[in-house]
């Protein structure tokens, strides 16, 4: 199940030809995915006495100054990097009609934020997330840390065109709420006794409005006035729970 959308031979957050993932979770959840296909495997020599090491792979034992050369940023690695090769493409009939609402995302380009939302969708139980190809991150070692595993696990689906996408999705029978600060709505008073797909757009720009205008409702969550925003993760979060709870 775990697969996702189209990263071509994504950039591991760095120049790399293919995604280097790190740290213990993002790398024993790509290790147990079948759809995946891991390249090579660098572990410290610590890490290695109690890491199942896998057969048939390519195994380096170094320091971890010298795992630490193989990441960005000198990211937090825990003795693991692991190379992988992008998932298979997905596309929108594949998760259509499966169990759970849908994550559709505008323009939301940080690796952090969407590893993040793949994480609350794992825990809530979305059926999807769905972003636009040229306008979301590719596979990397920061998407896949922040995701915690939920990379392997969470359908991710690239399209073209997202107001294509609703209308395709409306056309299955799911109810699109697009969330905006500007609404009158508030969530809980927008949801439909129907799949759900659940849009949100970038920090600062929001949803763009030839999006918003291809929703049935536009809803707002119920945040204090102490506070402007929440940041697009928080909310993906927040709603997924409400839609889930109700």
């Amino acid at each position: 199940m775990g697969r996702r959308g189209k990263s071509g031979k994504a950039k591991g957050g760095g120049a790399f030809k293919y995604p280097r993932f790190y740290g213990k979770h993002a790398v024993e959840a790509a290790l147990e995915n079948p759809d995946r296909t891991p390249r090579k495997l660098w572990v410290t020599s610590d890490i290695a006495q109690k890491f199942h090491l896998p057969e048939g792979l390519p195994v380096e034992i170094g320091q971890a100054a010298d795992l630490a050369r193989l990441v960005p940023d000198d990211a937090p690695h825990q003795g693991l990097v692991l190379e992988v090769e992008p998932l298979d493409d997905l596309h929108l009939e594949d998760v259509i009609g499966l169990e759970g609402p849908i994550l559709l995302l505008d323009q939301v380009t940080d690796p952090h934020n969407v590893g993040a939302i793949l994480r609350s969708a794992a825990a809530f139980g979305a059926a999807a997330v769905v972003t636009q190809d040229r306008h979301s991150p590719a596979e990397s070692g920061a998407l896949a840390k922040a995701a915690s595993g939920a990379l392997e696990i969470v359908p991710w689906v690239r399209v073209t065109n997202l107001s294509r996408a609703l209308d395709e999705l409306a056309k299955a029978g799911y109810w699109r709420i697009g969330l905006t600060g500007d609404a009158d709505k508030v969530l809980a008073d927008a949801m439909a006794d129907m799949p759900t797909v659940l849009v949100l757009g970038a920090e600062g720009p929001g949803m763009r409005q030839n999006v918003g205008a291809h929703c049935d409702v536009l809803a707002k969550l119920p945040i204090s006035s102490r506070v402007e925003s929440l940041n697009v993760s928080n909310a993906a979060a927040v709603a997924l729970y409400a839609v889930m709870a109700r």
